[in-house]
């Protein structure tokens, strides 16, 4: 299958703008002490209380970033700047860096990753466009720099005292906030972070081997854990040291082993919201199984393996990222974009056909 960003820019942005705009109905992750924490959700987020839930909203303005970024004339830019600026202002990111600080365990690690994917989003904007869009990305990057920097200071407590990853394939899954950290800590201006997080990432992980794939998918799962475990490890490890890990921990990828993780999950109910994390995991395996291959070495015979795996999955869950069913539209279409844009190093142009 080929697919192109571009041809699904104009409707993920437009479906971003009114899921960041739109306050009911919201999931509040807070614990209610009292009646006078009922409150709308806009007056604890006031950059990010639409989507549904304040994760889905944070990745949601990723996701029109990053059209911006990428495709920026398939998108209403007006339309989009005007929001972006409405939501990422000095003062509510500043509220928004306070709540978090006042709530150490709010968003870990998930949402964090995603508010510093955010951030850097916004400073590669900033480094790719003279003029408006330009002003814009610096703009909305300085306000995001006090959030950014609560993150961190809670990322870093976070790792000095967690002896254990959390292994399943929903939002408290290690691996993959921390991949996604390591993509964006140094252009969301937090690079110390690095070192620890790879430290983390190999004090964790480089010892596994023979991950039980066979067990995937759990039945709520968007997240793969063993691929979102093979994709940490390979932002780490040289080429060729992350080769014959991948050989200790997925053996037989070659021969097509275990089919269960190379093949895209049946979604009996696509409208159910637990079991409609399946057709995300559609998409976010296709995204790691394209870095994976990205990552091995050239001739490397489980290439086409994956790179087939990857093509069946992202034609398994591209139909499903707009749908008109909110429990569906508010978040996976952030996956798709993942899936369609490559990993780093690879195409640079996310308007590009991905073969």
């Amino acid at each position: 299958m080929s697919a192109r960003l571009d041809a699904y820019a104009r409707r993920f942005a437009a479906l971003a703008v009114a899921n960041v705009t739109r306050e009911y109905p919201y999931a509040p992750a807070q614990l209610l002490r009292g009646p006078g924490d009922l409150v709308p959700p806009r007056t604890y987020h006031p950059a990010f209380y639409g989507s549904y839930d304040w994760h889905s909203s944070v990745h949601m303005h990723w996701l029109l970033v990053r059209l911006l970024r990428r495709c920026p004339g398939r998108v209403p830019t007006d339309t989009v700047t005007g929001v972006l600026d409405a939501h990422l202002t000095a003062a509510h990111l500043t509220a928004e860096a306070d709540y978090l600080r006042a709530h150490p365990s709010f968003e870990r690690p998930y949402g964090w990753a995603w508010l510093l994917a955010l951030t850097a989003e916004c400073r590669a904007l900033d480094g790719a466009f003279d003029g408006a869009l330009k002003d814009a990305g610096k703009r909305w990057a300085d306000a995001l720099a006090p959030a950014a920097d609560a993150v961190a200071e809670l990322l870093l407590g976070w790792l000095g005292k967690a002896a254990q990853p959390v292994r399943h394939g929903t939002h408290a899954n290690s691996a993959f906030a921390l991949g996604l950290i390591l993509d964006s800590a140094s252009h969301a201006g937090v690079g110390a972070l690095t070192d620890p997080v790879e430290r983390a990432i190999m004090g964790w992980f480089a010892h596994d081997r023979d991950a039980p794939a066979h067990w995937e998918p759990s039945g709520q799962d968007f997240l793969s854990p063993a691929l979102t475990e093979a994709e940490a490890v390979c932002r780490v490890l040289p080429r060729e040291e992350f080769a014959a890990w991948l050989e200790r921990f997925l053996p037989g990828l070659d021969r097509r082993a275990p089919g269960a993780l190379l093949t895209p999950p049946l979604v009996t109910d696509p409208a159910d919201p637990q079991i409609g994390h399946l057709l995300g995991l559609s998409l976010s395996r296709a995204a790691a199984l394209r870095r994976l291959a990205v990552a091995l070495p050239d001739g490397d015979p489980r290439v086409p393996v994956l790179t087939s795996a990857a093509r069946d999955h992202l034609a398994a869950g591209l139909p499903h990222a707009v749908t008109g069913d909110f429990t569906r539209d508010h978040w996976i279409a952030t996956f798709a974009a993942l899936a369609l844009d490559g990993p780093p190093g690879g195409p640079g142009n996310a308007c590009e056909a991905v073969d």
